[in-house]
């Protein structure tokens, strides 16, 4: 799994207030959510990015309450992926669960705003400019989830084998 995608920048502790207000916790509809996606800090956010763009924050992103709804928000709105120095265990699980890639790398202080980089997923590289840092991959298991797009379509698809 390959991205390619401007960067938007967040520090450290964006919680999933910030990503999706409680406000709108009312809705499922992704056009919903996706207008509202990191309302608090950044008005009008989904009309900046395009898709495909790529989230790059500091730690523990994705805190605050267990809410499905952030990485949906976040899937709606075009990014492709999170890159951030460590995630909240369950928006970690929730992001892969709906389909949406995340990966653990230190390159906040690496990045600029509105910059392009490059992400190899499968391989936990990302490219900014000519240099190169390494992460660790997500798990091969977990690539397979993201594969299909999340883990009911993972699901059905392992049903549909045993059959």
């Amino acid at each position: 799994m390959r991205f390619r995608g401007r960067v938007f920048k967040f520090g450290d502790n964006i919680d999933t207030d910030v990503i999706i207000p409680a406000t709108y916790l009312s809705s499922t509809d992704p056009e919903e959510l996706k207008r509202h996606c990191m309302e608090p800090i950044v008005p009008f956010f989904y009309e900046k990015v395009r898709q495909g763009d790529i989230i790059v924050a500091g730690s523990n992103f994705g805190c605050g309450s267990s809410r499905e709804h952030a990485p949906y928000a976040i899937k709606a709105v075009g990014i492709s992926i999170v890159i951030a120095r460590s995630f909240a265990r369950i928006f970690y699980r929730n992001a892969m669960n709906i389909g949406l890639p995340l990966l653990e790398a230190d390159i906040l202080h690496e990045v600029d705003g509105g910059s392009e980089i490059e992400v190899d997923l499968k391989e936990g590289k990302i490219a900014i400019g000519p240099r190169t840092f390494a992460s660790r991959p997500p798990p091969p298991f977990m690539l397979e989830i993201l594969g299909e797009g999340g883990l009911i379509n993972y699901l059905r698809r392992k049903r549909v084998e045993r059959v």
